[in-house]
């Protein structure tokens, strides 16, 4: 999936598969997670935050199943 860099302090780069409904993140450290389940809404929610990483903590986090991927 294609992810897009992003301003923030935790998290490095965004991609979303509206199809799929999967979000994924990579964040500084490297790590890259998929979230299942994630509408395009909360999607342009994350995409227009002026905090991704306070967005991400509130309201992505606990709420959407995931699978931790590939380091990059």
């Amino acid at each position: 999936m294609y992810r897009r860099p992003v301003k923030s302090s935790d998290i490095k780069s965004v991609g979303y598969d509206p199809l799929r409904g999967i979000l994924e993140l990579e964040f500084v450290t490297g790590k890259v997670f998929r979230y299942g389940a994630v509408s395009h809404e909360v999607f342009e929610e994350l995409d227009q935050a002026e905090s991704k990483g306070k967005y991400f903590w509130r309201n992505i986090r606990n709420t959407y199943p995931f699978e931790e991927g590939e380091e990059v």
